[in-house]
């Protein structure tokens, strides 16, 4: 359960908050993606699907709003959901604010 709870810290209050790009490249800080690629292009889903996992799993609160789009989230969330189900999947319990299965 502390696991749970420390994910649903990191998310922000409403869906809407995350308004990260929705054209163009992202560079991914260290922090979040500390080996290997940080660069990626969001405007192709298959590019989109590493760098938005990697926020969901390994981002803070500001990450998730900077880098994530709640449009392309809420689109790409059939096929992220069974990427991340590990960690997020008690947060739909825990903190509600995940997109529901």
């Amino acid at each position: 359960m502390a696991d749970e709870l420390q994910y649903a810290k990191r998310l922000p209050a409403r869906l809407q908050d995350l308004t990260g790009p929705t054209h163009g490249s992202v560079d991914l800080p260290l922090h979040v993606t500390w080996s290997g690629r940080c660069s990626y292009d969001v405007e192709q889903p298959r590019s989109r699907m590493s760098p938005y996992r990697t926020v969901l799993t390994e981002g803070q609160r500001q990450d998730l709003v900077a880098f994530l789009n709640r449009d392309l989230l809420l689109g790409q969330w059939p096929v992220l959901r069974s990427l991340v189900a590990v960690r997020l999947v008690p947060l739909a319990v825990v903190g509600g604010a995940a997109p529901r299965r």
